[in-house]
């Protein structure tokens, strides 16, 4: 179906920050020898209170600057974009694979041994089809407790992993959830793997963490095979594109990642076209 692409062109990610790092961080494990274009749009950043619309519209604009940029793949490495436009993209966008998150409903319940199960994840996933689609196929007698983690992706994006306010933001979200004999965390954002030490000092040793990004990572590999596009090289770099600060970008992604890479300024023209370099004064 993907016929127009080489093995040599780089992979295109997005996010609405940082948080799709957790899935570069994932991807440089199963594929290690490919290109990534990492574009954070830290101007429009958090996703989760924004309509359906401007999502969609912005993630359209995203994807046309990375399929300009040469992307043989588009990986959206957001929950919230995933929920609010990955449809709307492949229906949009259909010459090229488009792969996005969800949360990981399925493999929490399989896991659960009481039957109880935390996701952590914005109001905008929680209302997608894609959540209450997996809930229904997937979820049958099993008790999600849900919560939105208010705050928690701004404390992410200003590299506040472990400070008192991050732990008061998922003390209240997790304990209502130890109360009732939860078993299993689900993390329905790409920014919360990133506080999981956090997370397992709050919850315990004995509760199960699932961070989706290494199956997601997993699931681009076989998609990429399926076409003979991984790339042989032995390793890969990456470039970023933020449409927020480079000078604090850089910070975050060595911090996260302790990846180094090019980084370059974007900006929004409109809502649906996304330029290189910095906004006209």
């Amino acid at each position: 179906m993907y016929t127009d692409f080489e093995p040599g062109q780089p992979i295109g990610i997005f996010d609405s920050g940082v948080g799709g790092l957790s899935v570069l961080r994932a991807l440089r494990q199963v594929l290690p020898g490919e290109d990534i274009l990492y574009v954070g749009d830290q101007a429009h950043i958090p996703y989760g209170p924004r309509s359906q619309g401007e999502i969609q519209q912005f993630s359209v604009g995203i994807t046309r600057f990375l399929l300009k940029k040469g992307a043989k793949l588009i990986l959206v490495a957001c929950n919230t974009a995933s929920a609010a436009a990955l449809h709307f993209l492949r229906e949009k966008f259909q010459s090229i694979a488009i792969v996005g998150m969800e949360p990981a409903v399925k493999p929490a319940a399989q896991a659960s041994h009481t039957g109880k199960v935390g996701v952590l994840a914005t109001s905008t996933t929680f209302a997608g089809d894609p959540y209450t689609t997996l809930v229904e196929r997937f979820a049958r007698g099993v008790d999600l407790y849900q919560s939105t983690c208010p705050g928690l992706v701004e404390q992410v994006e200003a590299g506040e992993l472990a400070t008192p306010t991050t732990r008061a933001i998922l003390e209240e979200s997790l304990s209502p959830m130890l109360g009732v004999g939860v078993d299993t965390i689900v993390l329905g954002c790409t920014h919360y793997p990133f506080a999981v030490p956090l997370i397992r000092e709050i919850v315990g040793p004995a509760v199960n963490i699932i961070d989706p990004a290494p199956a997601v990572a997993r699931q681009v590999r076989r998609v990429l095979s399926t076409q003979d596009l991984c790339n042989a090289q032995d390793e890969g770099g990456s470039k970023f594109f933020t449409s927020g600060g480079t000078v604090q970008m850089i910070a975050q992604i060595k911090a996260l990642i302790g990846e180094a890479g090019d980084i370059s300024p974007v900006y929004w023209e409109t809502d649906l076209i996304l330029r290189l370099g910095s906004k006209p004064v």
